[in-house]
């Protein structure tokens, strides 16, 4: 499911043969709830996803919504926090070290229990596309360990994930 029809993920599921859906109104709850019943989903994972959530689908999937931030939550979190703006906000801050975060999905953005984190270090003249890009290679592998987790306990879960030393501090 998408808002944007172009969204590579969709054209990955098309070609897997997974059902896609665009949305016509991302803020109706009624078009998330019809496909997300439609589909039996127990579990709702965002990923690249910068919109709002409406606050009746996050309560009828309370528990069962992911999502993966760009940094280390609660840090750099909340509205506007996203893409170059994080990474910009890190290197000014002086921190000497980010990541990614996996949480559940709450009515307020980027608040929800953080479930996993993978540690990514802030090096010396860092800009915020190099930063950008260490902390994506950190959140392909965290998301996946975040399914992974929640598949195999049948709900979202706390987990560990060990990250490539290229990328740890």
């Amino acid at each position: 499911m998408s808002d944007r029809a172009q969204a590579g993920g969709l054209t990955v599921a098309s070609q897997a043969g997974i059902p896609t859906q665009v949305f016509n109104d991302i803020a109706d709850a009624g078009e998330w709830r019809s496909a997300l019943e439609g589909a039996a989903a127990g579990l709702v994972v965002l990923a690249g996803f910068l919109k709002r959530v409406p606050d009746e689908v996050v309560r009828a999937w309370r528990g069962r919504i992911i999502n993966i931030h760009p940094a280390l939550l609660p840090r750099h979190g909340g509205t506007g926090m996203y893409g170059r703006r994080v990474h910009q906000a890190v290197l000014d801050s002086g921190e000497a070290e980010t990541g990614a975060t996996v949480h559940l999905v709450t009515e307020e953005y980027d608040q929800g229990p953080v479930l996993g984190q993978a540690t990514v270090p802030v090096l010396p003249g860092d800009t915020a596309e190099e930063l950008a890009a260490r902390v994506l290679a950190a959140e392909h592998r965290l998301l996946p360990a975040a399914v992974l987790a929640a598949a195999k306990a049948g709900r979202p879960v706390k987990f560990e994930v060990e990250i490539p030393s290229s990328l740890a501090p």
